[in-house]
């Protein structure tokens, strides 16, 4: 098989190595955001071809970051406090699904630019890992809480100048429906089960997309 479209090679002729249960975990926390046709969901590399140029491009144009210091503060404030203390105080209840899926997303094409090692990564993704498995029990649980926080992003863009920016809320309400399908076996919580981070770590399963 080819590994060259476009001038642009597959992830795996980079990064041939299949995660581990727990790297795929880890990385399916991003799942909600990655509805992009062209996105890895079972790499750490956010695409499914090698395009550095385009993890730096998104990074600018959409979190204003340029450099790894500002890619640290984001990170920081999405771990810390993020959209949740906004829902929190409108709602009375704070999403961390929501802010979890943009940092990991977020660390995924720091790292595919550069402005993160590979080691890195890594790290920032086991730091969340103890608030989010204390925090929900399911798959299900987190991408309630994930819609939730998109949903006070999404009003509190309302009568601003990027009102029209998100995605239709049935466009994310789908992308969920089918990472929650037990029949789905490309979803990568199907292939990395809520309970397998509280498990002994073993070699994740085959490569799916």
């Amino acid at each position: 098989m080819a590994i060259w479209k476009w001038g642009k090679p597959k992830v795996e002729s980079k990064y041939p190595t299949p995660l581990t249960m727990h790297q795929l975990w880890m990385v399916s926390l991003s799942a909600p955001v990655s509805r992009d046709k062209d996105a890895s969901r079972t790499t750490l590399y956010p695409f499914t071809r090698i395009d550095d140029g385009k993890a730096r491009t998104w990074l600018a144009e959409q979190w204003e970051i340029t450099a790894p210091e500002q890619l640290l503060g984001r990170l920081s404030g999405l771990a810390s406090t993020g959209y949740r203390a906004m829902a929190q105080r409108r709602l009375g209840i704070a999403p961390l699904a929501w802010d979890i899926a943009l940092y990991v997303d977020i660390s995924r094409r720091g790292y595919a630019c550069g402005m993160l090692s590979e080691a890195d990564t890594w790290a920032r993704l086991k730091n969340v890992v103890p608030t989010v498995a204390g925090t929900y029990s399911s798959w299900q649980e987190y991408a309630d809480h994930y819609l939730l926080g998109r949903k006070v992003w999404r009003d509190s863009l309302q009568g601003t100048r990027d009102a029209d920016f998100p995605a239709p809320q049935a466009a994310s309400d789908a992308h969920l429906k089918a990472l929650l399908d037990p029949a789905n076996r490309t979803s990568p919580w199907s292939l990395a089960p809520w309970e397998a981070i509280s498990h002994p770590d073993r070699p994740g399963p085959a490569r799916r997309g």
